[in-house]
């Protein structure tokens, strides 16, 4: 089987380019960046470079493949509309399209459990708990562009959707490493009593959940699934393994949510009136993720993809940290 992987260059893409490529199949990868998948091409990768925006390209990119694992999209709920239009949702469409048009047979689309988030505290989450509001416009534009991968199944394309929450382990740049330069510049607080529990994801377990669906038959497709651990833990508790782990000194100091809520306000303020609107390091839907209850209902990946999450949430944080320790980045 040869499969296409887009985002190949990111975290999820790449780990999942490498995992492919271990297991026997002929990869193609796709990235923004040339230096991002040059481990992957090394180990037998084709890589076509190129700007999924260009919706030729991207029939180019499927011609003769098997299957489409989707990984690329923006990786931060931070930026303007148009930008995350663009990345989410016309990428998505152009790959969709070169599906159709090159008869490629199955589409695996990496989505967001970000759909479900609306800034309150759920547990155990299904799949059909999307609310008809969203919160914000990076849940938008990733729940438009499931509606795209979705809608192509009329015209015969296989298609599964999974919805990740915190995926962490080596190659991670989203979470812990704006979190650990926070610490250490001292301005990292507990929001709230430090009690809210929430799931993550080792990235492991994530490639096994996209190598079930690139190989799912029969009343598994057609379907949205949770992927997490299924194992929720306190959220401040992870971030103090991680802090320990990394010989920083642990968070402690408390700040309330309505207070931490109005500095992430104020610093969305900030950074949108400076040139380039840089991202926050607080961010009002940061305040809330890291001080709610959020966890998934992960029975129909069990049920249906027999997904069974093997990999635990410490061995992936000793798998980030152990990486993190050996790079050299700005953050550190």
């Amino acid at each position: 089987m040869k499969i296409l992987v887009t985002g190949a260059s990111g975290f999820i893409g790449g780990r999942f380019a490498r995992f492919a490529l271990e297991q026997g199949f002929d990869v193609r990868v796709s990235g923004r960046r040339a230096d991002g998948v040059e481990h992957l091409v090394r180990r037998g990768a084709e890589f076509i470079p190129g700007d999924l925006t260009d919706g030729l390209l991207v029939r180019d990119l499927c011609v003769d493949i098997d299957a489409v694992v989707h990984c690329a999209g923006a990786v931060s709920a931070w930026g303007r509309a148009q930008d995350l239009q663009r990345d989410n949702v016309l990428v998505t469409e152009n790959v969709v399209e070169a599906c159709l048009k090159q008869r490629v047979r199955r589409l695996v689309h990496l989505s967001s459990a970000s759909l479900y988030f609306d800034g309150r505290s759920h547990v155990g989450l299904s799949e059909e708990q999307v609310p008809r509001r969203l919160s914000h416009t990076y849940a938008a534009t990733k729940n438009l562009a499931e509606q795209k991968v979705f809608g192509a199944q009329e015209f015969g394309l296989e298609v599964i959707a999974l919805r990740p929450r915190m995926v962490t382990g080596a190659g991670d740049m989203s979470l812990f490493p704006r979190l650990l330069q926070m610490q250490r510049k001292g301005r990292l607080a507990i929001i709230g009593n430090g009690l809210n529990k929430v799931d993550f994801t080792s990235v492991q377990n994530l490639n096994e959940a996209l190598l079930s669906s690139v190989l799912a038959t029969g009343s598994a497709l057609g379907k949205a699934y949770n992927i997490s651990n299924g194992t929720p833990i306190p959220f401040w508790d992870v971030v103090n393994y991680v802090m320990r782990q990394m010989n920083v000194a642990p968070v402690t100091r408390y700040r309330g949510y309505g207070s931490a809520y109005s500095l992430s306000a104020l610093s969305e303020v900030a950074c949108k009136l400076w040139p380039g609107q840089p991202e926050p390091k607080r961010s009002r839907l940061r305040t809330q993720e890291m001080s709610k209850d959020f966890t998934l209902d992960i029975s129909r990946a069990r049920h249906c993809l027999d997904y069974d999450p093997k990999v635990s949430v410490w061995a992936a944080l000793d798998e980030f940290c152990g990486w993190w320790k050996a790079q050299e980045s700005p953050y550190r």
